[in-house]
């Protein structure tokens, strides 16, 4: 088992900044990959970046040149710093984890976070 909590969810304005952090504890000794997701209401939730053991990135378009994911394995953390928000990027953010290399279903994530709001007000 792998358990996932999430912090650095708030209430920013456009243009502002957040970090969003993911610790992972439980059977996180062999390789894995981590990722974040988004998801509102009535939408299905969906890719918005990922990191690889290796530290290969991926993103999705929506954030590509004002986001970045990163991992700390020795603390078994990913980072998601989200610079110039937009009122569009309002969302419940979940952290996922998943033996392996990165993929991008969100189906294909065995474990996720309790998920945290992020609000971004015009």
């Amino acid at each position: 088992q792998v358990q996932l909590v999430e912090s650095g969810g708030g209430l920013v304005q456009a243009g502002d900044s957040l970090r969003l952090s993911c610790a992972a504890s439980g059977r996180t000794f062999s390789s894995y990959s981590m990722g974040w997701f988004r998801q509102t209401p009535g939408k299905e939730r969906e890719f918005v970046a990922a990191v690889s053991w290796s530290g290969t990135t991926y993103y999705a378009d929506s954030v590509k040149g004002r986001w970045t994911i990163s991992r700390d394995n020795a603390k078994n953390t990913v980072y998601l710093q989200m610079n110039s928000l937009k009122p569009e990027d309002t969302a419940v953010y979940y952290c996922a984890f998943r033996y392996m290399g990165v993929v991008l279903a969100p189906t294909e994530y065995g474990y996720w976070g309790q998920g945290t709001q992020v609000t971004v007000s015009s």
